[in-house]
């Protein structure tokens, strides 16, 4: 299935205003899944990867935007999440509601990769309702940010002590 077959496009969601509608995108796992993997390059270069991880996501207008990571023996790269917020948040939009990361091994089998600790941080940051956005964990299976990132908060400033 191509990746355009596969994204489930523009259905009527509901009433924006008294007698209109609005046209949203729904994108189902294994699309969202495809659109990941559409973009999955991988290229070595010195014993590091370019490309090998690759990542897509919705935005809540319905634009999908994708990234792949870059490692680098500096530890300047970054991961295919940071990569498609990156060209989100170029196109000035900032909530996701839902997101996806893929990955396959030298067997070929392609693997859905949760974010690391570094890019649910970063998720979160981007904009606050961003704790809702569901990452997807494989065809069937997903959480909301808020569950995977415990203890969100940012802390409370403590009172002065004496």
């Amino acid at each position: 299935m191509g990746l355009h077959a596969a994204l489930e496009w523009m259905i009527w969601c509901g009433r924006e205003r008294a007698g209109s509608f609005r046209l949203v995108n729904v994108i189902s796992h294994d699309a969202l899944i495809t659109s990941a993997e559409a973009v999955l390059n991988p290229h070595a270069v010195d014993g590091r990867w370019l490309g090998n991880v690759a990542s897509a996501l919705v935005t809540a207008s319905g634009a999908v935007f994708s990234g792949v990571c870059i490692d680098t023996g500096s530890g300047t790269g970054f991961c295919a999440e940071h990569a498609a917020i990156a060209a989100m948040v170029t196109a000035a939009e900032y909530k996701i509601t839902k997101i996806v990361a893929v990955w396959r091994d030298h067997n070929g089998v392609l693997h859905v990769v949760p974010p690391c600790g570094r890019c649910r941080e970063f998720i979160r940051q981007i904009d606050p309702a961003n704790l809702d956005t569901e990452v997807v964990l494989g065809p069937n299976s997903s959480a909301r940010l808020r569950d995977l990132l415990p203890h969100s908060e940012w802390p409370s400033q403590l009172d002065s002590r004496d």
